[in-house]
Formats: structure tokens, sequence, C-alpha cells
């Protein structure tokens, strides 16, 4: 598949972390909501309006995820064809479950089981702990490797065989840390509680160990960081080098 610019992708927004909820808009429980009759919401109360409310706000999500990854994936026609036949996707919404489980101290093997499941079925795994802000979008998915302290904001896209793993075995913040509209080409593997700023590219099978700036470009094993020129595209810059394919 053709490799896409994330340049021309959504404007900055601030990282969600996964499991976040939005505040209720400074209404108490006891206050109709906008365009309900009661406090459960649009068109009902209590429990079922709360349960409705839940269901939108679900589909809007998989609405979203969709259709950033139709942006990303000139190969797919519509959304109905990206919804089946996209392991990253389902990845990303198995991972949402799992990480609400995971959340919650007595339901964190049950998280555990759900993410093995997603990882034999789309060959992407990606532990129930990481925090995994929106429009995420995984390419062709196969090899993906996400650790447990691994955050990742929003609009960031990666290849397959790309690992933000760890280098140490104690119980700390151990995986990276990735800004918005980052691109991770295929095989790259970054490692260890690094920072990529946002709007980064990292080169296919790069090996990056150190923070990368934001709009920089890293390539290469160790990856080296670069600047784009003024006026240059920082898609192209990250051809330029050939250890990006060995």
């Amino acid at each position: 598949m053709t490799a896409l610019r994330l340049t021309d992708a959504r404007p900055p927004r601030t990282a969600t972390p996964e499991g976040s909820v939005a505040g209720p808009g400074g209404l108490t429980p006891a206050e109709p909501r906008p365009g309900g009759s009661g406090p459960g919401g649009p068109g009902g109360s209590g429990a079922g309006g709360t349960l409705l409310g839940l269901l939108r706000s679900g589909w809007e999500r998989v609405r979203e995820d969709l259709d950033a990854a139709i942006a990303r994936d000139p190969a797919v026609d519509s959304r109905l064809e990206m919804a089946l036949a996209s392991p990253g996707l389902h990845a990303i919404w198995v991972h949402r479950i799992s990480h609400r489980l995971w959340q919650r101290p007595g339901t964190r093997l049950v998280a555990r089981l759900i993410s093995q499941v997603s990882r034999s079925v789309t060959g992407v795994e990606i532990h129930p702990g990481a925090q995994i802000g929106r429009r995420f979008f995984i390419d062709h998915g196969m090899g993906v490797v996400i650790g447990e302290t691994a955050e990742v904001g929003d609009d960031v896209m990666l290849y397959h065989g790309v690992t933000l793993g760890g280098r140490t075995l104690q119980r700390v913040k151990r995986h990276p840390t990735v800004g918005n509209r980052v691109t991770i080409g295929a095989g790259a593997r970054v490692l260890g509680p690094v920072v990529i700023g946002d709007g980064a590219q990292i080169g296919a099978n790069s090996v990056v160990v150190k923070d990368v700036p934001a709009g920089a470009v890293a390539t290469g094993v160790p990856a080296v960081i670069r600047f784009p020129d003024p006026g240059q595209d920082p898609y192209e810059v990250m051809f330029k080098d050939p250890a990006i394919w060995i």
C-alpha cells in the first residue's frame, strides 16, 4: 500500500487518553438536559436515557474512527468495507473495551484475556493498560506491539511491525509517549520512556531510543534526527536515508 502523507491530516487536537469521559456540562443530576424531558437525556429519563446516550457516543466514536481510517487508506471505498476488513481498527475497538476493564482492579484478568483474543485474531498486541487517543489508525496491523505504559495522542498512524516497547523490567513508566499527528513507519522500534513530539515522523525500520522533537524526522539505526528545510515536505525527508529500507 502506498504510504500517505499525514501532513495533510486534521488540525491538531489535544490528546485524549483512552477511558476519559466528558463532563456533564455543569448540570446536576436533577436538572433536565438539553433536548430531553428529564435527567436521563434526550427522549428519556434515568437508566434508559443514559444507555441511549452511551450508544450514541459509541457510534459517533466508531464513525470518527472509520472516517479517519478511510482518509489514510486510499485502497478502501466505504465505511462498511473498512469496518469489516481492517484488523487495525478491530484491534483498537477491542482495546477500548479491555482498557476500561483494566481500570477496574477486579477485572484486570478479564482485560488481559480479551486483549489476547484480539491479538490472536488481528495480529496486533495492545496491552490493556496503554492509553490511546482518538482517530488512531494502524495500517495493515500485523506485528504491532504497544506496551502497558505507552501513551499515544490523537491522529496517530502506525504501519505494520511497529513496536512501542520498553527497556527495563522495573514496574515504572517504561514505554514511549507519542504526541499528536505522529507517523511511525513499518518495522520501526521506539523503545523506552522516550517522548515523540507532535507532528514527528519516524522512518521505516528505524530504532528510536531518544526523544524526538516536535516536527522532526527520525530515520536510521540508531535514529538520526533531522528537521525539514523551510518549505520541504517532512514526508519526503524520511526517504533520503537508504538505511530505513535495510
